[in-house]
């Protein structure tokens, strides 16, 4: 008979799942960054890439605090945001809408791991684990910073470039 799973189980399966996570998005910032036409764009997805690198630090800390060792576990729905920013790059390279296409994926990716983060620390905090809520917590927070500078960018700058572009 299957073994009873439990919330401790189900923590750490998504532990790893983001982990792989944050691993696939940190090989497709730079490809994003370099695709990427405006400087500002640029700017948030190579500040975030550095981030990403804490992250998966942090994460290997939290793995650590429940004695376990790091281990990635393919996400499904990962793979398939950052297909969709594939599609972009390729389909609008060198076109007015290229960034905000690319700026709608990066968000995808950062709403995904907000709701991972947020779930992770609330789970952590049932189970006691208090060294891990705190590191969720910090990557909850960046996550949610990287998200309002790319709606700020988005706002400001990349959409209206996209749509006055096409209406020139």
């Amino acid at each position: 008979m299957a073994k009873e799973k439990e919330l401790k189980d189900l923590f750490l399966d998504t532990l790893k799942d983001i982990y792989f996570a944050e691993k696939k998005i940190l090989s497709s910032l730079p490809k994003m960054a370099k695709a990427a036409q405006s400087a500002r764009l640029r700017a948030a997805l190579e500040k975030h890439q550095v981030e990403t690198e804490g992250q998966i630090d942090r994460l290997e800390q939290v793995f650590a605090s429940i004695d376990e060792s790091p281990k990635g576990k393919t996400c499904d729905a990962i793979m398939g945001i950052l297909e969709e920013g594939k599609e972009v790059m390729s389909e609008y390279k060198g076109m007015p809408a290229l960034d905000a296409g690319l700026l709608a994926a990066a968000q995808a990716v950062e709403h995904y791991e907000i709701s991972r983060y947020g779930t992770l620390k609330c789970w952590a905090d049932e189970l006691g684990y208090r060294d891990a809520v705190k590191l969720l917590d910090a990557t909850l927070k960046e996550e949610k910073n990287t998200d309002s500078t790319l709606t700020q960018i988005a706002e400001t700058e990349v959409n209206l470039h996209a749509e006055t572009a096409e209406a020139a």
